[in-house]
């Protein structure tokens, strides 16, 4: 299954306190395990730079990974953006295939 980062930056009502972030969260995740069962959650991390979370999970294309971010977007009246992501040594094998430059 293809890996994605979801970077997540919650507007001021999302991050009004660290009780409600909790519960904030709590709720979206509740409903991206029922909205999209095949989802598999590796990794959250809270930033301290131009996003608030890096999220990290697999999804089955980026179709359930978009449906991830709406219902992140929606639960946490936050911006998303979703990267998809590609194992380093798949990508340097991938390069190795390349034809080589003129």
């Amino acid at each position: 299954m293809p890996t994605f980062l979801m970077m997540t930056r919650l507007n001021s009502e999302g991050t009004s306190s660290g009780k409600g972030v909790v519960e904030l969260e709590r709720s979206a995740m509740s409903r991206v395990r029922s909205e999209c069962p095949g989802v598999e959650w590796l990794a959250s991390y809270a930033t301290f730079g131009p996003y608030d979370y890096v999220d990290v999970f697999r999804a089955d294309g980026i179709d359930t990974a978009a449906k991830v971010a709406a219902i992140i977007r929606a639960f946490g009246r936050a911006h998303t953006e979703i990267w998809p992501a590609v194992d380093w040594q798949h990508y340097k094998g991938l390069m190795r295939e390349l034809p080589a430059a003129a």
